[in-house]
């Protein structure tokens, strides 16, 4: 492994170094994962800063304050082969990479999470929610992250769930408004799931009967607030940042025109693959996990072409049939989050670093261009998947053009 990213002469000096092995073990699982050979050659170096300073030896139990503390001294004048002080940010990405290796050896002493008696009834819940419901992934997700949460809280209460009172729920719930780090609507979901958890609790002998009757979540009206999109004029000057030939570029805009051209969502974004893109027939084909079905939308010539530049010249081969793929190691399918952050990020870029940033703000645009178009609501609410015609009845609202040719109206005489 060292031949291969050092030049003969170092690469010995790299193997005759302390537990070469390990060492070498990781930077093989890093080129699997897509990393360049630049920074294999950087994390091998770090690998040996991080053996003299830390005096490792093999087998040994090592806490991450002893990495940062290792890199207080790698980061100073000579603590490396250098003769400059090092920024704050290599040194976070020193103990990035430390953290990282002596994790993948089983070596890190990380402190123990959170914990609470009742996991084996929250993955009773988590396998009804999959099996019996037929759930989402993010979706069961978010409920058992409820129930997690709401033991943690119990287990330092020292109550058994036998023995939780609605009182106690509500202290809960209280508690999470006191500490005012979730906002309303947060607040008012995490009651609601609590909900559903107790009522199969009650169902499966868990707790006492009629608990979740008497769970009241906090108001919270629906659709009380405005979509927030990104305006039109902003959208064109965002695609106008993507038109570089650099391989996260041609990724970019690719993922931007379908969010959008087509007001996608981020988890339909991410579940894209290959067999989706139909090019006869130039038809793409979305999998909506929320309404829990399949859209099937014409592939313009823009999209078409954005998406076909990306497959040809910058996405990454044999990592499987998904779409889109990260453009660092660990290369792997791109997730809702990543997504989230390529558009932030991407605004950010030409100037826009307040108000709501991420993928859901294009689909706002999306609908309220089509809106501005003079499209009927019927239609709007097809382009956007939804079911309930109250789920597009809320950009009625910021139809601005429309509210001003209400208030024009001659109320003759009756004002």
């Amino acid at each position: 492994m060292f031949e291969e990213i050092f030049f003969l002469r170092n690469a010995e000096r790299y193997r005759a170094a302390p537990i070469d092995e390990q060492r070498e073990r990781y930077l093989r699982r890093l080129q699997e994962l897509g990393t360049s050979r630049s920074t294999l050659r950087k994390c091998a170096n770090d690998q040996l800063s991080l053996i003299r300073l830390l005096n490792l030896r093999g087998d040994d139990r090592v806490s991450i304050h002893r990495i940062e503390a290792a890199a207080i001294i790698w980061s100073r004048p000579k603590g490396r082969r250098c003769n400059r002080t090092a920024s704050s940010k290599a040194r976070t990405r020193f103990v990035s990479r430390g953290i990282q290796w002596l994790r993948f050896l089983g070596w890190l002493d990380e402190p123990e999470r959170e914990h609470h008696p009742h996991h084996a009834e929250a993955a009773i819940f988590e396998k009804w929610l999959r099996e019996e419901r037929g759930l989402s992934h993010a979706t069961i997700q978010s409920y058992c992250r409820a129930a997690d949460h709401f033991f943690v809280w119990l287990a330092g209460n020292g109550t058994p769930l036998v023995a939780v009172q609605i009182a106690d729920i509500d202290d809960a719930v209280a508690a999470e408004h006191s500490r005012r780090a979730w906002n309303r609507r947060t607040i008012h979901d995490y009651a609601q799931r609590l909900r559903a958890f107790f009522l199969y609790a009650e169902a499966n002998g868990w707790c006492r009967a009629g608990l979740a009757a008497g769970i009241m979540a906090p108001r919270f009206m629906a659709d009380e607030t405005v979509p927030k999109g990104v305006r039109r004029n902003d959208v064109v000057r965002l695609m106008a940042s993507v038109q570089g030939d650099r391989p996260v570029d041609k990724r970019d805009r690719a993922i931007l025109m379908l969010f959008i051209t087509y007001g996608l969502r981020a988890g339909e974004v991410a579940g894209l693959r290959l067999d989706d893109l139909d090019w006869e027939s130039e038809i793409i084909r979305v999998r909506c996990p929320k309404p829990g079905r399949t859209h099937v939308w014409p592939l313009s010539p823009e999209v078409g072409n954005a998406i076909l530049r990306y497959i040809r010249e910058a996405r990454p081969t044999g990592l499987g049939r998904s779409l889109f793929f990260t453009s660092h190691a660990p290369i792997r399918p791109v997730g809702r989050a990543t997504l989230g952050k390529i558009v932030s990020d991407r605004l950010a870029d030409i100037g826009i670093v307040t108000g709501r940033r991420g993928a859901h703000a294009l689909r706002h645009a999306a609908a309220q261009h089509l809106l501005d178009q003079g499209m009927s609501m019927k239609v709007i609410g097809d382009f956007l998947g939804h079911r309930d015609p109250s789920s597009t009845a809320i950009y009625a609202k910021i139809n601005l053009a429309a509210l001003r040719e209400v208030a024009a109206l001659d109320l003759e005489g009756l004002a």
